[in-house]
């Protein structure tokens, strides 16, 4: 495990493209699906990271609580399931049911998704407008593994809160901080450090 932070995409850009399967299903999901969101999120997690772990919970009360007000949420494994079989697309199927997710959690085998947001770490949040510009992206809350505290949301919060109010995004945004995405052989992107950022 490599602790990583998130690489910080500018606010303001579009989400980029993407179409990928959701796992245990026939169906592919592409951001172009919520057009009509008020907001969609964007998750790159995985099933075994202990950040992940940890963080589960209220990714699940903030999804359940924010579906009702038109955000939508899209959770994208990018690890390599072939060196971390945790993380293949049979266990993402359990993963969600055992979890309650009510978001498609999609495989992006080829990460070139992941390469496509800048994203390092899982979790790696994304909030995009109804324009499907970036609003917000970086942690959850201050919370982490093994610390004490319970996640409550409370960057990510504010974040959405303030995007449905119609306001400018928060001006202080931390990097979310996670262990690295899993890598294929060779496919690391150039901004992918090794040695961890934090």
């Amino acid at each position: 495990m490599v602790r990583t932070a998130s690489t910080m995409m500018p606010l303001g850009t579009e989400a980029p493209a993407f179409s990928l399967p959701e796992a245990g299903s026939d169906k592919t999901v592409s951001v172009d699906q919520f057009r009509d969101a008020k907001g969609v999120l964007v998750v790159f997690m995985c099933n075994h990271c202990p950040y992940v772990i940890h963080v589960a919970p209220e990714l699940k009360r903030i999804a359940d609580d924010y579906a009702q007000q038109g955000i939508a949420v899209v959770g994208i494994s990018s690890n390599d399931a072939a060196a971390y079989p945790d993380d293949s697309p049979e266990k993402m199927v359990i993963e969600k049911a055992q979890r309650g997710y009510n978001f498609p959690y999609l495989y992006d085998e080829t990460q070139q998704v992941a390469k496509a947001y800048g994203a390092a770490c899982t979790p790696d949040f994304f909030l995009f407008d109804g324009d499907k510009r970036l609003f917000y992206r970086g942690q959850m809350d201050d919370t982490r593994p093994k610390q004490g505290a319970e996640p409550n949301g409370q960057d990510l919060r504010a974040a959405l809160d303030a995007l449905l109010a119609g306001q400018a995004a928060p001006e202080t945004q931390k990097p979310s901080i996670g262990c690295n995405i899993k890598w294929q052989p060779g496919n690391e992107p150039d901004y992918f450090n090794p040695a961890g950022t934090a």
